[in-house]
C-alpha cells in the first residue's frame, strides 16, 4: 500500500480498513515540552504534532464553565502551590513544579438547589463560549499537513464534577438521580447547540474527541446500571449528533472502565483512547473482547517510558502491538501522557520502535 497521509490513516483505521502503518497519537505534560526545550532537544515554539510527525490534532474549542468570562482567580500561594478560584465557583490547588490535575478543594455547588439558582440559567450557547479563531486556525493547519483533526472536549461526566465535585456528584447518582438527568442533559444540549454554531460558520473537523475520565483504580466512578441509567443516554444523544454529522467518535477515559465498555460500545463510541495500566486495564483482554467493535487507542504501559527503560519498553511494544494490530484499529498512544521525567531520545525510542513494529508488510 502506498503511504497514506495521517487523516486518510485514521479514518481507515476507525473502520478497521487496511492502512500502511497504525497511526501514531500521543499528549505531553506541558512541562515536558518545556523540559525539553531547555535542554535544547525540542524546538521552541513547535507543536508536538509537527515535531513528531504525529497523525491526530485536536483543538479544544469550547469553554463550558459557568462563567465563561472569568479568569482563574489567585486566591492563596505557598512555597509550592498556587490556589485558585475558577468560573465554575469551584477552589482547585495547582503545583508550581510539575502538572498534575488540579486538586479541587471546594465548590459553590454541592445539591440541586445550588445547581438550579448557580449554574443552571447560565449554561447558555452563547458565541463567546467557542474559541473561533483557534479552531479555525488549527482545522487549517491540519488540512496543509494532512493531519487527521479532532475537536476535542468533554462530555457530561467531565463537564458535571468540576462543577460540584466527584463526592457530591456520586451521591446524587444513588439519592437525587433526576438532579444528575438534568445536569446531564443540560450539558449535553449545551455541547449540540454549540457543536451547531461552530459547524455552521467553521465547517466540520474530521472527528470528535470526548475525554471523560469515569474510572480510578481498580473500578469505575459507577456501577454498569448506574452509567446506563443516568450517563449513557448523554453519550447516546452526543454521539448521535456527530454520527448524523458523518464524524468518528473517539472518547478518552482514565481509571479502570472496562464494566463501563459495553454500554459505551452501545452508546455508539468508535475508538477508546487510554487503558491505564497501573488502573488495571489489560490492552489485550479489552482487544480480545471489543476489538472487532471498536478502534483502540493507548493502553502501552507508561511507566518504562517515565524511567527511561528501553528494554521495557521494547518488551511492552513488542508483547502488545503484533497482536492489536491485526484488525486494523490500533492506534499507537501510551496508556498516560508524557510526563516530565522521561528522556526525548527515550521517547523517541518509543515512537520509532512502535511505528517499525505496527508497519504492515506491504
Amino acid at each position: 500500500m502506498t503511504e497514506l497521509t495521517g487523516k486518510e490513516r485514521v479514518a481507515r483505521q476507525l473502520k478497521h480498513l487496511p492502512v500502511d502503518r497504525i497511526a501514531v497519537m500521543e499528549q505531553f505534560w506541558t512541562h515536558t515540552i518545556s523540559h525539553w526545550v531547555e535542554q535544547g532537544t525540542f524546538p521552541a515554539g513547535e507543536s508536538p504534532e509537527d515535531h513528531f510527525n504525529l497523525d491526530i490534532a485536536m483543538n479544544w474549542t469550547f469553554n463550558l464553565k459557568i462563567n465563561p468570562d472569568m479568569q482563574d482567580k489567585l486566591i492563596a500561594e505557598d512555597e509550592d502551590t498556587r490556589t485558585f478560584l475558577d468560573g465554575n465557583g469551584a477552589t482547585m490547588r495547582r503545583y508550581k513544579g510539575h502538572d498534575t490535575t488540579p486538586e479541587h478543594l471546594g465548590y459553590a455547588i454541592t445539591d440541586r438547589a445550588d445547581w438550579e439558582e448557580k449554574a443552571k440559567p447560565f449554561l447558555l450557547p452563547e458565541r463567546k463560549r467557542i474559541a473561533f479563531e483557534s479552531y479555525r486556525r488549527d482545522k487549517r493547519h491540519c488540512e496543509e499537513k494532512g493531519r487527521f483533526f479532532c475537536w476535542a472536549g468533554v462530555n457530561v461526566f467531565e463537564s458535571i464534577h468540576p462543577i460540584c465535585g466527584h463526592e457530591n456528584f456520586l451521591m446524587g447518582m444513588a439519592l437525587d438521580p433526576d438532579w444528575v438527568k438534568d445536569m446531564v442533559e443540560t450539558y449535553a444540549d449545551l455541547w449540540i447547540h454549540l457543536m451547531e454554531i461552530l459547524i455552521a460558520e467553521e465547517g466540520k473537523p474530521d472527528g470528535i474527541w470526548f475525554f471523560e475520565d469515569m474510572g480510578f483504580k481498580g473500578r469505575p466512578f459507577m456501577s454498569p446500571e448506574m452509567y446506563r441509567e443516568l450517563i449513557q443516554p448523554a453519550h447516546a444523544k452526543t454521539i448521535a449528533f456527530a454520527h448524523d454529522l458523518g464524524l468518528p467518535v473517539l472518547m478518552h477515559s482514565c481509571g479502570f472502565v472496562e464494566p463501563l465498555l459495553p454500554g459505551m460500545v452501545e452508546a455508539g463510541i468508535d475508538c477508546l483512547q487510554a487503558m491505564e495500566v497501573k488502573a488495571g486495564m489489560d490492552l489485550l483482554r479489552i482487544y480480545d473482547h471489543f476489538g472487532d467493535k471498536i478502534a483502540l487507542m493507548g493502553g502501552l504501559d507508561v511507566r518504562p517510558i517515565t524511567k527511561n527503560d528501553r528494554p521495557g519498553i521494547l518488551h511492552e511494544l513488542e508483547s502488545k502491538v503484533p497482536i492489536v494490530m491485526q484488525k486494523n484499529g490500533f492506534i499507537l498512544h501510551s496508556d498516560h501522557s508524557i510526563p516530565e521525567s522521561t528522556d526525548y531520545d527515550c521517547y523517541r525510542y518509543f515512537l520509532e520502535n512502535g511505528l517499525r513494529i505496527g508497519t504492515y508488510p506491504s
